[in-house]
């Protein structure tokens, strides 16, 4: 029995690897720039979003005065005829 343990230990112990792997892992510092340009990126798309926001209420702010404006002289020349 123990003859049969020691030779169960030993195919164990063969198969266990011969110190190479197959797995592909990528290096911690690549991973480490990819999460930094992804947090980059993200900081940038957010203020180019607020950015562009804050543009389209101005344009619909100057919109809403000049139609109103517009109505005004328009409802001034009706009021003269």
């Amino acid at each position: 029995m123990k003859k049969l343990l020691v030779v169960l230990a030993l195919g164990v112990f063969a198969s266990c690897g011969n110190g190479t792997s197959t797995d592909n892992t990528q290096d911690s510092a690549v991973n480490a720039v990819d999460s930094v340009k992804s947090e980059q990126k993200d900081a940038v798309d957010s203020a180019a979003s607020a950015q562009k926001d804050n543009i389209d209420s101005v344009k619909k702010d100057e919109k809403a005065a000049i139609d109103s404006s517009a109505k005004e002289k328009k409802d001034s020349i009706k009021g003269k005829k």
